[in-house]
């Protein structure tokens, strides 16, 4: 795999009321977005919760979507943690169970320079054989990758894409500005900015909205594609409405929330971060419904 276009599903993992993983919903979650036409699965990302999982629960999930995809689309696995060393680790054994490629983020909690930085991304990078994606998110991590820093980063064979979620849209833009279009891929983390992403230059979205919505995610790309910049711009703005929706608590309550309104039984987020108030339960239920009315799919 060389390049990483279109809209990739940041997909949820399942869990039953006990917190633990369950199989069958995730095999079904990762076939109703194959079904609906997404470009790739992207699995424990932040939308995983891969923060919420030990290592070997990680593996577990990671090796029952390899399996399901089977194939079909790339299969990007979330591989990142704390340390250098743990990232390594955790990497390698996502990149042995047949990772098309992996997203690492920052190292989180404590600060880290530049410098810091890009020696963590190059020492995983050394560590695996298999394309490696940036994944900047620094009001998550407190640690943002400069576009200086990214340029340099994309000089190194295996660091193959960026995946931005700082919802900054000048960010995108300095990456794409300081990167090779032709062997290196942006890619917007935020929903909202993918058509704009594309737009730009950019290769596509990877998308947490698709565990809601994701043939109409998915339609953004298609039409963008195929020319119809409006009717892309309308599948864009369709999601505005749930969108909203993420301020009522943690995003990824609120997404598994919607997508079992949606009856795809993704269970609960894990605790403490599973919490929704009765009054942002019925706004997402509410909105769930006008959008399906509406025709979000």
């Amino acid at each position: 795999m060389t390049s990483l276009n279109g809209i990739l599903a940041a997909i949820a993992t399942p869990f039953d009321e006990e917190e633990r993983i369950v199989e069958s919903a995730l095999r079904a979650h990762v076939r109703r977005q194959l079904t609906a036409g997404v470009h790739g699965i992207f699995a424990l990302g932040t939308n995983g919760e891969f923060y919420a999982q030990s290592a070997a629960e990680r593996a577990e999930a990671a090796r029952i979507v390899i399996d399901e995809v089977a194939g079909a689309v790339p299969v990007v696995i979330g591989a990142g943690a704390a340390t250098t060393k743990e990232t390594i680790a955790i990497a390698s054994d996502a990149a042995a169970a047949g990772a098309d490629a992996l997203s690492i983020i920052t190292p989180y909690f404590a600060a880290a320079s530049q410098v810091e930085i890009e020696n963590h991304f190059r020492a995983v990078a050394d560590s695996v054989d298999v394309p490696v994606i940036v994944y900047n998110i620094p009001a998550r991590t407190g640690n943002a990758v400069a576009p200086a820093t990214l340029e340099t980063l994309a000089e190194v064979e295996n660091i193959t894409a960026v995946k931005d979620s700082s919802g900054n849209f000048d960010t995108i833009l300095q990456y794409l500005e300081r990167t090779d279009r032709e062997t290196f891929d942006v890619i917007s983390g935020n929903d909202s900015l993918i058509l704009w992403t594309l737009l730009a230059g950019g290769a596509g979205g990877i998308s947490g909205i698709a565990n809601i919505y994701p043939q109409t995610m998915a339609s953004i790309y298609d039409l963008f594609v195929a020319g119809d910049a409006a009717a892309a711009r309308t599948a864009q703005d369709s999601i505005r409405p749930i969108r909203n929706c993420l301020a009522l608590g943690n995003p990824n309550t609120v997404v598994k929330a919607a997508a079992n309104e949606r009856g795809f039984d993704l269970g609960p987020a894990r605790a403490p971060f599973n919490a929704l108030s009765e009054e942002a339960k019925k706004q997402v239920a509410a909105t769930v419904a006008a959008d399906v009315e509406r025709g979000l799919a």
